[in-house]
């Protein structure tokens, strides 16, 4: 039978996996994506569980030898992927605060997996991983300098794995001036950008939590923080507040329709109409930031479900942002990610297969 590891991308409605037969020299040939929807009666154990016995009857010639996490959140401990134990595990749990959303899932589906396949080597990958030696002036939060330190509280970044496999493929795309000034814009449910000079970031719109930056399907983004005192002042507990950050602001908020582009570029309501322009906005706003802090702007690279698939969004970016030449003198590319090649590349390297 031939060696395979299995990427895991865990969220709280889905897991996305992906299977990757080894090949000779350490090639990663794909042998099988798949998407399993959550529910009352499918968890992340069983649909784990499911996957395997997918695979074994479907890939028989294959023996998965190893799985690979996305963990969205690794702290000031995790720059580089890393092999799972025990103490590891404590570790991340112990960063679910800083990523409420995300991180729990992607400890369920870990521990799920342990269960199912006992003794199979996991590693973790970590979103944030691909930000972490930005310059510390962009991570830096103008708070007491005694609070940020023991709280951890910096910038960190996400959506580092498909930063990541964008900065791969660049120059396929560009040459020689792939390690230029490039904007890249995972825009999909959750939405960030990231500058990058010489394929590393230097920046990006996503800060201390992954609430921070572009407006999101149902996340606000950039946010005066004195909303939320008001919001506090006047009787919403930070329960009722969480809420409405994580789960009812954003596209949804703003459209009283629907988190989702596609439903809104569809709709004739007014403010469905207004939560795709102030969309739009924001990316134009982040945009100019962002090439300010890279002193110019080489390519821009469109990415993820709404950069890869929305061409009326990214035709309106580029209008937009016709001052800068893009689209014309600057190219736009619509890249699209592979997060789940880029978690098999880390498993494969760091347990050396």
């Amino acid at each position: 039978m031939n060696p395979a590891v299995l990427s895991v991308n865990a969220g709280s409605s889905s897991i996305k996996l992906a299977v990757f037969e080894i090949a000779k020299d350490s090639y990663l040939s794909s042998a099988l994506r798949t998407t399993i929807e959550l529910g009352p009666t499918l968890d992340h154990e069983a649909a784990l569980a499911r996957a395997l016995a997918d695979v074994d009857r479907d890939l028989p010639s294959l023996k998965i030898v190893a799985a690979g996490h996305r963990v969205v959140h690794g702290g000031t401990r995790f720059l580089e992927p890393v092999r799972i134990d025990s103490s590891v595990l404590k570790e991340l749990r112990e960063l679910v605060p800083l990523a409420p959303l995300h991180q729990g899932h992607n400890i369920a589906a870990i521990e799920a997996l342990e269960r199912v396949h006992p003794g199979l080597p996991q590693t973790a990958c970590f979103d944030t991983a691909f930000h972490h030696d930005q310059p510390a002036v962009s991570t830096i939060v103008a708070l007491p300098r005694e609070i940020t330190a023991e709280a951890g509280i910096r910038g960190y970044g996400y959506h580092g794995l498909s930063y990541e496999y964008i900065a791969s493929e660049l120059p396929a795309y560009l040459g020689d001036a792939a390690d230029g000034r490039i904007v890249a814009a995972h825009l999909g449910n959750g939405a960030s950008m990231c500058a990058m000079r010489n394929r590393r970031s230097v920046a990006t719109t996503m800060g201390f939590s992954a609430l921070d930056g572009l407006v999101m399907g149902t996340r606000p983004g950039t946010l005066d923080p004195g909303v939320l005192l008001y919001l506090l002042e006047r009787g919403m507990s930070s329960a009722e507040l969480s809420e409405m950050l994580w789960e009812h602001s954003g596209l949804l908020g703003v459209s009283g329709v629907s988190g989702d582009m596609r439903t809104l570029l569809t709709s004739r309501e007014p403010h469905a109409r207004q939560a795709v322009e102030l969309f739009v906005y924001r990316i134009l706003r982040e945009l100019g930031s962002l090439v300010a802090a890279l002193g110019g702007l080489d390519a821009f690279v469109f990415t993820a479900g709404i950069g890869e698939n929305a061409a009326e969004i990214r035709s309106r970016v580029c209008d937009g942002a016709a001052w800068l030449g893009l689209g014309e003198r600057v190219p736009a590319l619509v890249i699209r990610t592979d997060e789940e090649l880029v978690i098999a590349r880390h498993t494969t390297e760091l347990l050396q297969f």
